[in-house]
């Protein structure tokens, strides 16, 4: 699993504490929702998914490097699952 973290172009990029932050709110929840919905047909680590954050909006979204045929299954249910139900505008 991994996050690309996007910044604009105002904003300092020595924002680390909350980047760790956020992963580790992020990394528990967006594993259990990948075990709950592709936990059978996975590439087992999870290695092969790619997320991007956007620190303005604190939105997260399932990267286009991420395989197509997980992509297409989660897209929707993630966004709901994982942006719907969490403010991550708290932290930071």
């Amino acid at each position: 699993m991994k996050f690309n973290w996007i910044f604009s172009k105002k904003e300092a990029q020595n924002r680390q504490k909350q980047i760790i932050e956020l992963e580790y709110q992020l990394r528990p929840k967006i594993t259990k929702f990948l075990m709950e919905h592709l936990e059978q047909e996975c590439c087992g680590d999870f290695s092969c998914f790619h997320f991007d954050f956007d620190m303005n909006t604190k939105w997260v979204w399932i990267s286009e490097k991420t395989p197509k045929n997980y992509l297409t299954k989660i897209r929707r249910d993630f966004d709901i699952e994982i942006n719907g139900s969490q403010n991550f505008s708290s932290v930071g």
